[in-house]
């Protein structure tokens, strides 16, 4: 992740330096990257001071230990208090004490840390926002809209197979807009940011932007129609097979139910206000039994199994394959394919799976996989959308990390205040998809005036973030 991190920050032509502990880890860092490299303790000030610290914007801790997260970031607040610091988290007592209470004006800041990364929080908003769309595609979703940015593959024989995109808005009602195209995979593999003339086929990984509701329906355009999700199987009853399941079986907001225990109450708020629209029935495997035990004793709604999922008698006994879909959670990614895959062949209706990396996110999808969630990608954007600058507030990488949504708000004296999008002068490859303006969003078309204070979704090629932001943010 951390890897990850750094290597985008060096693309965008950020100053970077790098602390691993681990040698081997310190060595291949330093041969592949263009930074800094330090082999050392970042539990150390001495480190931290020479890695540049006293001279830096921000510090962002992404190592394996919650702890020594927050102690560098304790240890850098000592001497350099106004340093942005970010911390990545997975214990939910620690991210609920950086959250202000509801009658307090000013937001604590424990150990000076600006903000805390809990990736498996992020990861479950993502399966969560999936399943409320059917998991026909990947959703995001950006707040303060009604829009959402979806993406589906072409089936064969569909009504976008073989439609050209000036025909577009002739073929499909409504208000949306075609933004990206991935076409084949591995080496041949495109991305393309597509014109008028573009012609979409079979295979094809196309990403439409969309009022709330509507994309359900451009799916079955695309061929893919919505099937009832009613029976949901959760493959792993760690912590992040727990916050999906809480989102799932939760019908209102749990932080407001008085009877609920504050830890309970708490972990599940870290949603901020995600609501289950149905009633799912929920089975969660593992094949930890103490762990069983406890599953049972906070889910009692749910049907807790301890079994081995590649036991075939098992899948027949207990019907699993009649699943309406499957979500595989354990820390190996490499099983959360595999069983996604051989669920799906046995019946199951949809499948997502967790994974660390793009890499294995595109092999599962390639697999047949519906929903495929790269948790360091989505670790790593929401860390991005802390450091990007005054202007930019969001970061959503798509496809293979080539192409950034950023979401930005437009400074009182920025450049392009004023102007309509045709006279912008935006970077090549750069299209705005929609202006949220007082509350009220819209596409916009090319002779539409960016107003200081719209809040702004644009697409663009990686590299022109800076560009971006000089255009959008308030002159010096």
């Amino acid at each position: 992740m951390g890897t990850q991190l750094a290597r985008h920050l060096i693309q965008e032509k950020h100053d970077v330096s790098l602390i691993e502990a681990n040698p081997e880890r310190a060595r291949h860092a330093s041969n592949h990257m263009d930074c800094l490299v330090l082999q050392d303790k970042g539990n150390s000030i001495y480190a931290l001071e020479e890695a540049g610290i006293a001279r830096a914007d921000a510090l962002v801790c992404v190592t394996e230990s919650d702890e020594l997260n927050m102690i560098i970031c304790g240890l850098a607040e000592s001497r350099y208090p106004d340093l942005i610091k970010i911390a990545r988290v997975r214990n939910d007592d620690y991210v609920r004490l950086n959250r202000p209470e509801e009658d307090s004006s000013q937001e604590p800041r424990v150990l000076g840390i600006n903000c805390f990364i809990h990736p498996d929080v992020e990861a479950s908003r993502k399966v969560l926002s999936a399943v409320e769309h059917g998991v026909l595609g990947d959703i995001i979703s950006f707040a303060g809209t009604n829009y959402e940015l979806g993406a589906v593959d072409i089936a064969e024989a569909s009504l976008f197979d073989g439609l050209v995109l000036t025909k577009y808005r002739a073929a499909v009602p409504g208000e949306s807009l075609v933004t990206l195209v991935e076409r084949g995979h591995g080496s041949g593999a495109e991305v393309i940011l597509p014109a008028g003339s573009t012609v979409l086929g079979k295979g094809d990984r196309v990403f439409i932007l969309a009022r709330e509701g509507e994309l359900d329906r451009i799916f079955r355009l695309a061929g893919h129609a919505e099937k009832p999700l009613r029976r949901i199987g959760i493959v792993g009853g760690g912590r992040l097979g727990c916050l999906i399941a809480e989102g799932l079986l939760e019908k209102t907001d749990p932080s407001e139910s008085r009877g609920m225990a504050p830890k309970h109450r708490g972990f599940f708020s870290l949603f901020r206000g995600f609501i289950s629209k149905r009633n799912y029935r929920v089975v969660i495997i593992d094949q930890d039994y103490n762990l069983c035990k406890e599953l049972a004793a906070r889910f009692p709604e749910a049907l807790i199994l301890n079994e081995d999922l590649s036991d075939e008698k098992f899948i027949s006994e207990e019907r699993i394959d009649g699943l309406d879909l499957v979500i595989t959670t354990t820390a190996q990614q490499e099983f959360n394919i595999i069983n996604a895959v051989y669920l799906k062949s046995r019946g199951v209706g949809r499948t997502i799976a967790l994974v660390s990396s793009p890499g294995y996110a595109a092999v599962a999808r390639k697999l047949g996989v519906d929903v495929v969630i790269p948790m360091n990608m989505v670790v790593v954007d929401s860390i991005l959308s802390h450091l990007m600058g005054d202007s930019i507030i969001a970061v959503h990488r798509l496809g293979d990390g080539s192409i950034n949504i950023l979401e930005l708000d437009t400074g009182e004296d920025a450049p392009v205040a004023g102007k309509a999008l045709k006279d912008s002068r935006l970077p090549a490859d750069s299209l705005v998809m929609l202006v949220n303006r007082e509350g009220s969003a819209f596409i916009p078309k090319g002779d539409d005036v960016i107003n200081s204070g719209d809040h702004t979704i644009l697409i663009t090629r990686k590299g022109n973030e800076a560009e971006i932001s000089r255009l959008f943010n308030a002159a010096p």
